[in-house]
């Protein structure tokens, strides 16, 4: 769908200037004189102000959220949708996501189901959200799925900004500190350089201060080149799925922050587990689909062995204790689910206090970085002004 602006008069006489949708110039045409009015100009329009705007704006995970939720919204009012995805394409959203809108709508149009049609965009989606509309298709419940992927993302988007805002001090502070580091060695320890050449039996430390200072003022541009080759080495490794995964498993291993990535990936597991089964997805298919969203590869593998027991009869509860996935509470509830019927209800009240017990967690977490971080950096300038000390002393002591 596109945009005119049109100038036309009305059977009264009455001049009138306006903006139609249509595919085309002469459909837009049509329209207007089925509204009986005679035309007098048509072009097509300009660029809205706000969407020229965000042609130079990065797409956040907040636009998304927003698209998705208002066609949630439009899907639980009884709108088609057909009707709901061509309305977000003419919706003055970023303009990756009016692009994507109109592919997911050209792919309805071709019979295509919308869950592949959304993922063929490319949007930046979280994996579980596939998974969800997926499920939605097929039980009948597109809109529900599509609200409850939002509340997922929503969910997703409220921790990451609590971990930005908490670490938002101590990234400030590991700055300053580098800076700190940076100017001694720049401006302070070359000062005391001569004193490598007076003195020939420096302490260690000293030496190696005043060694090192020295080399980064003259060799810094192989410093700046190193720090640039580690900057793009870790990049490429947070860029590969594969390393990713691995960095997911090795992080589960850490104290603190390892049992808060356990639970959030638990509380995730749960509530998509519960919402397939709410939307009367298969046991089977559901643990499927659920475990594909688990990103640590050793966490998978044990969930697909979960499912095969399933699968060959055993209960999820015994399934799950036997390959040690959850907590004696997460075990207490998913028993009881099963046997009450009501697996989906306990599966989120598992998630809920996964949720609660990770957020507490990672505030803990959160809470020991602030003063490791004053430790680390204090005692690099302690180190460091030590050394000069020692080798200002030692200098006069050869001297004297």
């Amino acid at each position: 769908m596109a945009s005119f602006r049109f100038k036309a008069v009305n059977a009264e006489g009455a001049r009138l200037d306006g903006e139609i949708a249509a595919a085309g110039e002469r459909e837009a045409a049509r329209l207007l004189e089925r509204r009986g009015l005679s035309v007098l100009a048509l072009e097509p329009a300009a660029a809205a102000p706000r969407a020229r705007f965000a042609r130079g704006r990065r797409l956040k995970d907040r636009d998304i959220v927003l698209a998705l939720h208002e066609l949630a919204t439009l899907l639980a009012s009884g709108v088609s949708l057909a009707e709901a995805v061509a309305a977000q394409s003419r919706s003055a959203h970023h303009p990756r996501l009016l692009a994507a809108f109109e592919a997911v709508s050209t792919g309805l149009r071709q019979g295509q189901p919308f869950s592949q049609a959304l993922l063929d965009t490319g949007l930046p989606l979280p994996a579980y959200v596939g998974t969800l509309v997926r499920s939605g298709e097929k039980a009948g419940q597109l809109g529900k799925a599509v609200q409850d992927a939002v509340s997922q993302m929503e969910y997703d988007m409220q921790v990451r900004g609590e971990i930005r805002q908490a670490l938002t001090y101590p990234t400030v502070l590991v700055a300053a500190g580098l800076g700190a580091v940076v100017m001694m060695f720049t401006f302070v320890v070359p000062k005391f350089a001569a004193l490598l050449d007076r003195a020939d039996d420096l302490p260690w430390l000293g030496w190696a201060v005043l060694s090192t200072g020295m080399f980064a003022r003259q060799y810094w541009w192989l410093v700046l080149l190193a720090l640039a080759v580690a900057a793009v080495s870790v990049y490429r490794l947070l860029r590969d799925p594969a390393a990713r995964a691995r960095g997911y498993e090795r992080l589960e291993r850490l104290p603190v922050i390892g049992a808060w990535r356990i639970e959030s990936e638990t509380a995730a597991w749960a509530r998509i587990l519960a919402t397939l089964l709410g939307n009367r997805v298969p046991l089977l298919d559901a643990l499927s689909l659920a475990q594909a969203g688990v990103r640590a590869p050793g966490r998978r593998a044990r969930l697909e062995e979960v499912a095969r027991n399933v699968r060959a009869g055993a209960t999820l509860a015994d399934s799950l204790e036997e390959q040690a996935t959850l907590t004696a509470t997460g075990y207490n509830l998913v028993r009881v689910g099963e046997r009450s019927g009501e697996l989906p209800a306990m599966l989120r009240s598992l998630a809920r206090l996964c949720e609660e017990s990770g957020r507490a967690r990672m505030k803990q977490f959160l809470a020991l970085l602030e003063p490791v971080a004053i430790l680390l950096i204090g005692s690099v300038i302690g180190v460091i002004m030590i050394g000069i000390i020692l080798a200002i002393t030692s200098a006069n002591d050869i001297v004297v």
